[in-house]
């Protein structure tokens, strides 16, 4: 394959980590399907297999620089087995990199069927990030998160919206690129068709912002407290007692500087596993403290004479008593359990810090007096399709999640998940409540602007007002829409030749 193609695929790949949330140049997003579209025509006349090549590289480029966070995980998971880890990490980066070769060979069948760049890039795209399964979901256009005015369009149409968006930047920009260089007319129906596509996504985002923060000023509120104790993985596993004392110890100091109503401790504060049934005594967490608390933990249940563990959280009201718990439904492979561990001898023992977990599937709301939270915990706060059947099902008025980023370290990770959680708040226009371990905790507003945080990997308290919301979004009501509607433009395109 001559050089020129691949050196695209690669450039395309390298544009696309580098404009996604962690390395945060978001304009390289309007352009990262550029060199590859360009590579893709170059070869759309020789073997497929040349195709297919081109949208591994793009992939295993994208891969390798915005998957490097999961490096962290080998000291964590694996004790610091580097064969392991990168053994890991290959065949996660193979099958993220395998769903753009399969897009490529989309794009190679719709364009040699006469449709344009735009039919054949943009909604087979959408359909790549809706169809294809992930452990770590991936959203083009959720890099605009930097930018709030240019994700508000996510209630109508969730982060495939953004992405179908994203992608028709990277038309107009492709099309003037080939007409720069002589290979296309003047484009003058892209260019106005982009123009107006703008105007509309800035002008919602200006009226919608106002909207809601109307909304948000005659709602109702409570204040609420976060604690941060920074503690180490393994010392939150191994020592119960000192960590339950650190949580306590900080929320007496952050109560010292003036009430709350609710004080929020991240994922698995407290690990001496709580026995159920419910209700139960919430005093041996709360201690001397007068506050509700709504906390992560584990807790322990009998079922058909079963001992089942669960990551959960839970909620102490003021009368010191525990009778909500949500137990968490996405559990993490190789963390909270190992796939196939009954079916691969010996598999569980290269990790010997998973958790045995059980997984839930009920998503009932915690109840604050009145107030319903969605308490969605660590990972399951970034799928968004999960975190919407969490709020039509419970119907929240605010969402607090819980996490422990401890795992990733100094690293891209946690700026990462922030940015999901707030995207989370936009979807449903509620205000998000963000309580880690070693951060970043975080206030998000329902337009996706953060509140107040705290640093990086810091021993912190954090208060802030959040408002109690209701309604349902269109995105809430309908889901993801976008995705069916780029699935009838790939079929079509299939069907039909222009």
């Amino acid at each position: 394959m001559r050089a020129t193609p691949i050196v695209a695929a690669v450039a395309g790949g390298v544009l696309y980590f580098l404009g996604y949330i962690g390395w945060g140049v978001w304009p390289c997003i309007f352009v990262f399907l550029v060199p590859l579209w360009c590579g893709l025509d170059a070869v759309a006349h020789e073997g497929l297999g040349r195709t297919l090549v081109l949208g591994l590289v793009f992939g295993l480029a994208a891969y390798a620089g915005g998957f490097s966070w999961l490096w962290y995980l080998v000291d964590a998971f694996l004790e610091g087995s580097r064969t392991a880890g990168a053994a890991l990490w290959l065949a996660y980066g193979l099958w993220f990199a395998a769903g753009f070769a399969v897009y490529a060979a989309a794009f190679r069948a719709i364009r040699r069927r006469g449709w344009s760049v735009a039919t054949a890039g943009v909604p087979s795209l959408v359909v790549l990030e809706w169809l294809q399964p992930a452990l770590f979901p991936v959203n083009a256009g959720t890099a605009l998160m930097p930018v709030p005015l240019f994700v508000q369009t996510a209630d109508l149409g969730g982060p495939l919206l953004l992405t179908a968006l994203a992608g028709g930047a990277n038309v107009a920009c492709f099309e003037t690129w080939a007409w720069w260089r002589g290979r296309r007319s003047r484009p003058l129906g892209t260019w106005l068709a982009a123009v107006a596509t703008a105007f509309a996504v800035f002008g919602y985002g200006v009226v919608r912002t106002a909207d809601v923060e109307r909304a948000a000023a005659a709602a109702p509120a409570f204040t609420v407290g976060l604690v941060q104790p920074n503690l180490g993985v393994m010392e939150k596993r191994t020592q119960s007692v000192r960590t339950h004392e650190a949580h306590v110890i900080l929320t007496r100091e952050l109560l010292a500087a003036g009430p709350v109503d609710l004080v929020v401790w991240p994922e698995t504060a407290y690990v001496r596993g709580l026995r159920r049934p419910l209700p139960l005594s919430g005093r041996p967490v709360l201690q001397d403290l007068a506050v509700p608390l709504l906390f992560g933990g584990s807790s322990v249940r009998e079922e058909d004479g079963r001992r089942l563990a669960t990551n959960s959280a839970l909620l102490v009201g003021a009368d010191g008593m525990i009778r909500d718990v949500y137990d968490k439904n996405l559990l993490i492979p190789f963390a909270e359990y190992v796939p196939m561990a009954g079916l691969v001898p010996g598999l569980a023992r290269l990790f010997p810090h998973v958790q045995a977990f059980d997984a839930s599937t009920d998503t009932p709301a915690l109840h604050l007096g009145s107030w319903r939270l969605a308490t969605p915990i660590c990972y399951e706060v970034a799928r968004p399709d999960f975190v919407r059947r969490m709020v039509r099902t419970s119907r929240p008025h605010v969402l607090v999640a819980l996490a422990n980023d401890a795992w990733f370290g100094d690293s891209q990770e946690p700026w990462i998940h922030l940015a999901l959680a707030r995207l989370r708040a936009v979807e449903h226009r509620r205000f998000l409540v963000r309580a880690t371990n070693s951060g970043v905790s975080a206030i998000v507003d329902p337009n996706g602007r953060t509140v107040a945080r705290t640093d990086l990997l810091a021993r912190a308290t954090l208060r802030g007002t959040v408002r109690v919301l209701e309604g349902e979004t269109v995105y809430a009501r309908w889901g993801d829409w976008v995705g069916w509607v780029s699935l009838a433009f790939v079929v079509l395109a299939f069907a039909v030749r222009r």
